[in-house]
C-alpha cells in the first residue's frame, strides 16, 4: 500500500456552497478506482462536539458508530464512501484545545511553554495522521470548515501549510469557491474567487485546484482568467461544479473533467482506472425515474424566519430518497411544521393526501401535540408510518392516551408530574441531568437489537440480531409493555443487554413502525436502509 496522500478542501467567498459534498465526491472518484479512502472534518467552533448545538442553527447532528456527535458532513462522507467514519475523523477547535490542555496538565510537554503556535497546529497534524493510520487510508480528504480569511480556522490552515512544507509531494489543496451571476448583469463574476484565492495565499497556502461552484457551468474565458489570476498551473486545474439535480451526480461531474487524473499527477500517484461502476449505473438509472410517492415529514426544526431548513433532517431526507429510488420512484417530500396542527387541528385531514408519513427525532415540548395528532391519524387511517426516536416515543404516548385510556400519558422530558410516564429516564441519565452533564452523555452510538420472529422489522432486515445508532436520553418504561401488547402495539425489537425497547409495531396495520434508534444514519446511496424501503413499499401500495 502506498503512503497516505492528503487532499485539503478549503472554502472561499461564502459557506454552504458544497464543501462537504465536494469532499465526499473527491473521495468517491478515488474509491471508484480501488483506493482505500477516508475523510476528516475540521470544524472551527469551540464546542467539543456538535451535540449541544441547536439543529436550526447548525443542522443535523450526525452520530458515528462509536457514539460521536458530529457535523452533518460526516453523513455525506459515509453515504458517498460507503464506509463508517469514526470519532477520530472529526475534530473541532474545542476538541483540539482540550487535548493540548490535558497533555500539558499531564506533563506530556515535559515542562515546555505550551503556545498556540506551534502546539495547536501540531496537535491537528497528529490527529490527521492518527486518523490516516487507523483507517489505513491511501487517500485522506480533509475538509476545513468555514472559509479562507476567517479568524476561526487560521490554525487549521497553518497545520495544512506545515504538512505541505514537510512533504510537498503528499499534500494538495482544493479551494471550493462560489461564482455568482448577479441578476442585473447576467454574467458570472470571478472577482470574489480571486479574492478568496489571495486570502488563502495570505495564510501561506497556494491552491492547487479551484472547484468553481455556481448556478451554471464555468466557460472557457473565466476558466482561463481564474487559472492566470489565482496562480494555477493551467486552466484544467479549474473544475466547473454547476448546480445539479442530485448531489450524487457530482462524482460524474468531476470525472468528466478528469479531476482524479489531475490530482494523481499532482501527488505523484500511479494512475488507476475506474474499477467500481455501480455508482454511475445507479445515477443513470434514477435519472430516468418519472413516478413518485408523496411523503409527509412532520417535525419541528424546519423554520428559521422565512426559510425552511431541511438540513435539520438531512440524513432522513437522503434515506427516504435512497429507499424511493431503489423502489423505482422519486420521493416527493412535504415539510409540515407540527405546530400547524396544534394551531389548526382541522388541517390534520390533509394527511389523507399523502402516501406515507414520517416523524423524525427531536427534543422538547414545542409542537409535540401536533405530532401526537399526526400519529393518531396515521394509526386510525392505515396511513404507513415510520417514527424515528422521538417519533417512536410519541407513538407509544399516543397509543397509551387513546387506546389504553391514560389521558395524562406523557414523557418525563415534557411533563414530569404526569402519573403515567410512558417515556421515563434511567438512573444514569437522571444523574447526568442533576449534575448538568449534557455534552456527550446521551445514549450514543451503536447498540444491539434482537428482532421478534414474524415481525415486519425482522422480515425487512432478514436477520435476528441487528445493530443501530442511538442519540437519546429517555426510554420506554417497561411496566406498560404487557398492557400495550395486549391492546395491539407490539414490541418487536429489544436491546438484549438492557431489555430496553427498541422497536414497536402495530398489529393489523399496513406499516406502523417506531424505532428508538436512528436508522437514517446507516442508509447508503447504493444500499438503502430496510426500514425506509419497507415504508416506501407500503406507500406504493397505499398510493
Amino acid at each position: 500500500m502506498q503512503k497516505t496522500k492528503y487532499i485539503f478542501v478549503i472554502g472561499g467567498v461564502l459557506s454552504g456552497v458544497g464543501k462537504g459534498v465536494t469532499t465526499a465526491s473527491i473521495g468517491r472518484i478515488f474509491k471508484n478506482r480501488g483506493f482505500k479512502v477516508s475523510a476528516i472534518k475540521i470544524d472551527p467552533y469551540i464546542n467539543v462536539d456538535a451535540g449541544t448545538m441547536n439543529p436550526v442553527e447548525h443542522g443535523e447532528v450526525f452520530v458515528t458508530e462509536d457514539g460521536d456527535e458530529t457535523d452533518q458532513d460526516l453523513g455525506n462522507y459515509e453515504r458517498f464512501l460507503e464506509t463508517d467514519i469514526y470519532s477520530y475523523n472529526y475534530m473541532t477547535t474545542g476538541r483540539v484545545y482540550l487535548s493540548v490542555i490535558e497533555k500539558e496538565r499531564g506533563m506530556q510537554y515535559k515542562g515546555k511553554c505550551v503556545e498556540v503556535v506551534p502546539h495547536i497546529p501540531m496537535e491537528v497534524i497528529h490527529r490527521i495522521k492518527n486518523a490516516a493510520a487507523k483507517t489505513k487510508a491511501e487517500i485522506m480528504v480533509i475538509e476545513i470548515g468555514g472559509t479562507a480569511g476567517e479568524y476561526q480556522n487560521i490554525l487549521f490552515l497553518e497545520a495544512a501549510r506545515m504538512m505541505k512544507l514537510e512533504n510537498p509531494g503528499d499534500v494538495a489543496f482544493v479551494l471550493v469557491s462560489y461564482l455568482p451571476v448577479p441578476g442585473h448583469l447576467g454574467e458570472m463574476k470571478t472577482k470574489p474567487t480571486q479574492y478568496a484565492s489571495r486570502t488563502l495565499n495570505a495564510s501561506g497556502i497556494q491552491a492547487d485546484f479551484i472547484v468553481a461552484r455556481g448556478p451554471a457551468a464555468l466557460d472557457k474565458p473565466r476558466r482561463e482568467k481564474l487559472a492566470v489570476l489565482c496562480g494555477l498551473r493551467n486552466e484544467d486545474d479549474v473544475i466547473a461544479a454547476p448546480d445539479v439535480k442530485s448531489i450524487y451526480e457530482i462524482p460524474q461531474v468531476l470525472e468528466k473533467q478528469k479531476f482524479a487524473e489531475s490530482i494523481m499527477k499532482r501527488l505523484n500517484i500511479k494512475s488507476r482506472k475506474v474499477v467500481e461502476k455501480n455508482w454511475d449505473k445507479f445515477v443513470n438509472k434514477i435519472d430516468k425515474i418519472t413516478t413518485s410517492v408523496k411523503i409527509a415529514v412532520i417535525g419541528k426544526y424546519f423554520a428559521t424566519g422565512d426559510y425552511t431548513l431541511a438540513d435539520s433532517y438531512i440524513s432522513v431526507i437522503n434515506a427516504i430518497k435512497h429507499a424511493a429510488w431503489h423502489n423505482g420512484v422519486n420521493a416527493e417530500m412535504t415539510w409540515i411544521d407540527s405546530e400547524e396542527y396544534e394551531k389548526h387541528p382541522e388541517k390534520i385531514k390533509e394527511l389523507g393526501n399523502y402516501d406515507a408519513v414520517i416523524v423524525p427525532g427531536g427534543f422538547g415540548t414545542r409542537g409535540i401535540e401536533g405530532i401526537i395528532s399526526t400519529i393518531k391519524y396515521a394509526r386510525e387511517h392505515n396511513l404507513p408510518y415510520l417514527g424515528l426516536c422521538y417519533g417512536m416515543q410519541l407513538a407509544t404516548i399516543e397509543f397509551s392516551r387513546n387506546v389504553l385510556g391514560y389521558k395524562d400519558a406523557h414523557t418525563v422530558e415534557c411533563n414530569p408530574k404526569s402519573k403515567n410516564l410512558i417515556i421515563n429516564i434511567n438512573l444514569t441519565q437522571a444523574e447526568n441531568i442533576k449534575n448538568n452533564r449534557y455534552g456527550g452523555t446521551m445514549r450514543l452510538g451503536a447498540y444491539d437489537c434482537v428482532l421478534k420472529q414474524g415481525s415486519i422489522s425482522r422480515n425487512l432486515y432478514g436477520a435476528e440480531k441487528i445493530s443501530e445508532r442511538h442519540r437519546h436520553r429517555y426510554e420506554f418504561d417497561n411496566k406498560y409493555r404487557d398492557e400495550m401488547e395486549q391492546k395491539g402495539m407490539i414490541v418487536t425489537g429489544v436491546n438484549p443487554q438492557s431489555n430496553l425497547v427498541e422497536i414497536i409495531e402495530i398489529k393489523n396495520h399496513p406499516y406502523f413502525v417506531g424505532v428508538q434508534f436512528h436508522p437514517e444514519f446507516k442508509s447508503r446511496f447504493l444500499e438503502p436502509h430496510p426500514l425506509f424501503v419497507g415504508l416506501v413499499k407500503a406507500a406504493l401500495k397505499n398510493k
